[in-house]
């Protein structure tokens, strides 16, 4: 089975919620409507901007999506449903007075089907409460544990927003990751977009610096 995957790799601005969305929509417009899932980075709406030191919980709360109220979650359902394709989609969730590194996939009717929280916290994440299930965001990618969990449930297909790391070696964990667990890694970043396969091989690879998608079929059967 032939699944056709998009993967925006742009630089988001921090804290520029609606530039970025610009940055997200045009993309999708122009090369998400034909694929089958179209994936952003990590906390892509709000250009992952827990990390800076201007930080403050008044300033993140203005940025943070409320999921039943957000204009833009209501905006990825709708653009998924019209283009009847599955987006998963990485930005700041605030619930109940907190802070989540949250990714949700959306499906080909523009519902949401699934809301994934970060559950590996670096110290620039403590900002953010934990999670205990789904995808794979960022550093979660570290640790055998994550990714096998998902396989063992029955996934084929990792979708992984990231921010963080993206040099040489992360490229041989990816490559790790997929050997081990014989399936598919899809490491979506603002600097590279990088699709390992079963085998342990770099299956397609897109690196620049410019707002772009990598487009590629995966075959569910190998």
């Amino acid at each position: 089975m032939q699944i056709k995957i998009g993967m925006l790799k742009a630089m988001p601005q921090k804290w520029n919620v609606a530039g970025n969305w610009a940055i997200f929509e045009k993309q999708f417009e122009t090369h998400g409507k034909d694929t089958d899932v179209f994936i952003t980075p990590e906390c892509f709406l709000d250009g992952y901007a827990v990390t800076e030191k201007n930080w403050t919980a008044e300033r993140f709360a203005e940025v943070a999506q409320n999921v039943e109220q957000s204009a833009y979650i209501r905006q990825v359902c709708e653009m998924a449903r019209a283009a009847h394709t599955h987006i998963v989609f990485g930005y700041t969730e605030k619930r109940a007075g907190y802070f989540y590194n949250a990714a949700i996939l959306v499906n080909r009717i523009g519902k949401i089907v699934g809301t994934y929280y970060k559950t590996h916290l670096q110290s620039h994440d403590h900002r953010f409460v934990r999670g205990d299930a789904g995808i794979v965001i960022c550093a979660d990618r570290r640790w055998p544990e994550t990714i096998r969990t998902l396989r063992l449930k029955g996934a084929k297909i990792c979708l992984m927003p990231t921010y963080g790391m993206w040099h040489e070696e992360n490229e041989w964990w990816m490559r790790t990751r997929s050997y081990e667990n014989q399936m598919f890694v899809c490491f979506t970043h603002p600097n590279v977009a990088l699709i390992t396969d079963p085998r342990g091989k770099v299956a397609a690879k897109l690196q620049s610096n410019i707002p772009d998608v990598l487009i590629h079929e995966v075959d569910k059967t190998i």
